[in-house]
């Protein structure tokens, strides 16, 4: 025979994530600027800019960038560029 126990649940403690206040450095008509201009640059919409989204970007305004220009401009950010990270390298 078994003996009935409850179990404890144990909930595992995640890392708090630093919060970032990069919102509260500019002012709502601001972010809908930089909004803007992240959705002129994101050209496929996935909600982040990517080596083809600047070229895409780079092109349409004339320009033909290298490669190696390209993954220069994508090395400044520490990861993924999605909306926050991008008003993040503006608050920089």
């Amino acid at each position: 025979m078994s003996s009935k126990r409850a179990k404890a649940k144990t909930t595992k403690k995640r890392p708090q994530r630093a919060t970032s206040n990069v919102f509260a450095m500019f002012d709502q008509s601001q972010i809908q600027e930089f909004k803007e201009a992240f959705n002129m640059i994101d050209q496929n919409r996935d909600g982040f800019i990517d080596k083809e989204d600047l070229h895409d970007m780079l092109a349409s305004l004339g320009k033909n960038p290298t490669d190696e220009y390209l993954e220069g401009m994508m090395s400044e950010a520490p990861g993924p560029i999605n909306f926050t990270m991008f008003l993040t390298m503006f608050g920089e």
